[in-house]
């Protein structure tokens, strides 16, 4: 081997060293310390309870949630009738007082009359207020979406189909039929001595 030879084959091998020298400076710088490893961890642990704590506080609030809705929707429920409740007791308190005045000896009927009516008047009041009308098909002609016939009568001064009796009163909620009135009606033929004319068809035709 000539010196040039062993010159050239020297000065390979140092740059062989120095090339693996650099590699591994190289690699030292990439992977991380234990260190930061370590903060790595801790700020992941920290995301980590602070999204558990969230959780925590989000499902506690929804259950409180759900308890104060079902605590409304009970108390809806059982005070609902609150108000129609007070609008009845001075309607209770009268008819006390009247119970009480008509077992006093030597009582007056006329009044006591006079304070059941005022009471009724008091009634139908807290009635009105809550949307309750009364019916009270008195002479009107019936109609069987709120009048419930209990009879037919032949009635000389009044005009087929017409109310000419009223059994029981009927009642509407916010014209909705809570309960027909019952009533008697004149069936046909009526009216014939006031001179009217029965209808060619009746209600209780069409009901048949």
């Amino acid at each position: 081997m000539t010196d040039y030879q062993k010159e050239t084959k020297e000065v390979q091998a140092e740059d062989a060293i120095l090339d693996d020298a650099e590699v591994n400076a190289g690699g030292d710088e990439a992977k991380p310390t234990y260190e930061q490893l370590l903060l790595t961890l801790q700020d992941a642990q920290a995301k980590a309870d602070e999204h558990w704590n969230q959780l925590l506080f989000t499902k506690a609030e929804m259950e409180n949630t759900r308890r104060r809705i079902e605590r409304e929707a009970d108390n809806a429920r059982k005070y609902a009738l609150e108000k129609f409740v007070n609008e009845l007791l001075p309607v209770k308190d009268g008819l006390d007082l009247g119970f009480a005045a008509a077992g006093e000896p030597g009582a007056d009927l006329a009044q006591v009359r006079e304070g059941l009516a005022l009471t009724m008047n008091m009634m139908g009041i807290a009635l009105e207020k809550f949307g309750v009308k009364e019916i009270n098909p008195q002479g009107e002609k019936f109609n069987p979406e709120r009048h419930q016939a209990m009879s037919m009568q032949i009635v000389p001064n009044a005009a087929p189909n017409t109310v000419v009796a009223v059994y029981q009163k009927g009642y509407t909620l916010n014209d909705r039929l809570v309960r027909p009135a019952m009533v008697v009606v004149a069936g046909p033929g009526s009216g014939v001595q006031a001179g009217t004319e029965p209808p060619a068809t009746s209600p209780f035709d069409e009901m048949a």
